[in-house]
Parts: C-alpha cells; structure tokens; sequence
C-alpha cells in the first residue's frame, strides 16, 4: 500500500503484511526504500510520519542497519543510505568502476592529470574508479579505495554538493595533498549515492581547460549513469 508524498516519494505502510519477523523485514525494507528515493536525510520522527510508524519501531528499526551498515546516521541525528547497501551486491562497485573508466580515461588524457570518480561513504569520500594520463612526465598518484573526509577540499564539497541535488564545480589547492590542485564537478541525482568527478595535477598547472574537460565528462556520466542531471549549467568554480 503506499500514498504519494511531495516531490514523488511514496509513503509505505506495512499494514496489513504478515506479523513478526516478516512484518519486521518488510518495514527495515519500506525505511530503505524512503531513504534511498530521498536525497535528503531523515530524523526518526521524519521517517516514522513517512511510514506511519511508531517513532519506537523506526529507531529500532533504523538502528539495526545503521550497525548493519545500510544506513548512515550522521551527529544531527539525520539517516541516509549507507555504502553497505552496495556491498550486498559484491559486483555494483566494480560495475561502477568498469561503468566509469572509457569516460576516466578521456578525461585524463584531455586534461593531462589524474581522473577520479568518488562517492560519499558516510563519513568519508571513496575513491571507486581512478585513472591516470598517460602522457605526462609527472602527475598525481591517486589509488582506488583511497578515502577523504567528507567536506575536506573540492572533492568532498562537490560530494555534498551533489549530496543536495546542486550541480557545482569546485577547486582547491592543497587541501587533501600539499602542492596539489584538485577540480571537481557534483554529479547531482545518482541513486542512494552522492557522487562526483574531477581531476587532481600539480598546483601551477593552466586549469581553463581541465575544468571544461571536468564538466564535459560530469554531463557524459550523468548520462550512463542514470542521473537526474539534465544537462543544467554548474556555476562558476567555488574556490577554497
């Protein structure tokens, strides 16, 4: 049964299904789907009125996944989908990987530095698919599986960005590794995820052109991806 909400979410009840363990399985299900439908974290209060639940069900409930990793609940108290989600199917992150790398790999070459794909995991930004140029003399090691602080830098502001439905493009020098210029562009309405592409080179390094190379390659991923991009213009690069 499910009512529509503002926005085009659903409103779930478990009403009705069968009691006890299943009735339990199906409102852990109903919690992730709201959040995973949602790009906005959600209070226990929030999700038990989503629900029609009571604020004591969905903190247990809530609880339990948060220990399981399927959700993140965050020092303000909101939850949102956890990256243990996609470990339940040991191939989506290199599906990702595999998704990403032709569209990596004529970033990196256009714009002569190290090409990154990134998601937020709670609270960190994991680097999923990773490329370097192979063209250049000197440039930027990067490894897939490296993580960041989330909000630390272009890369975990364009992840909030993203995060929030914007699509922005930011620069950095030196926030994550001295000497180091990052470029990164949000990519806006990935699913259960927040996402973002970008570039990292040597500071001094001309970035006119990455940063058009970086939003041309965020436009591209949003269409294999699946994201709700729609080809907006992103706002001129916020600088730290």
């Amino acid at each position: 049964m499910s009512r529509s909400l503002p926005g085009g979410e659903s409103k779930r009840s478990s009403a009705g299904r069968a009691p006890d363990s299943a009735q339990t399985l199906n409102r852990g299900l109903d919690v992730l789907e709201l959040l995973a439908s949602s790009r906005q974290g959600r209070t226990i209060t929030q999700i038990a009125a989503d629900l029609g639940l009571s604020r004591t069900i969905v903190y247990r409930l809530a609880t339990t996944l948060v220990d399981r990793g399927l959700l993140h609940r965050d020092s303000d108290g909101l939850h949102t989908v956890g990256l243990g989600t996609l470990r339940l199917g040991e191939n989506v992150l290199p599906a990702l990987r595999e998704s990403t790398r032709p569209a990596l790999e004529k970033l990196a070459e256009r714009a002569a530095a190290t090409a990154h794909f990134c998601v937020a995991d709670g609270p960190d930004v994991l680097a999923v698919s990773v490329v370097e140029p192979s063209s250049t003399t000197f440039h930027v090691a990067y490894r897939v599986g490296s993580r960041t602080p989330a909000g630390l830098g272009a890369l975990g502001r364009a992840v909030a960005a993203a995060a929030e439905g914007r699509s922005e493009t930011f620069e950095s020098v030196g926030a994550l590794v001295p000497g180091a210029h990052g470029i990164v562009t949000s990519l806006p309405g990935l699913k259960a995820v927040a996402a973002a592409i970008g570039v990292v080179t040597l500071a001094g390094a001309e970035t006119e052109v990455m940063r058009q190379a970086v939003e041309d390659c965020a436009r591209e991923l949003e269409d294999i991806l699946g994201t709700s991009g729609s080809g907006a213009q992103s706002d001129p690069p916020a600088s730290e």
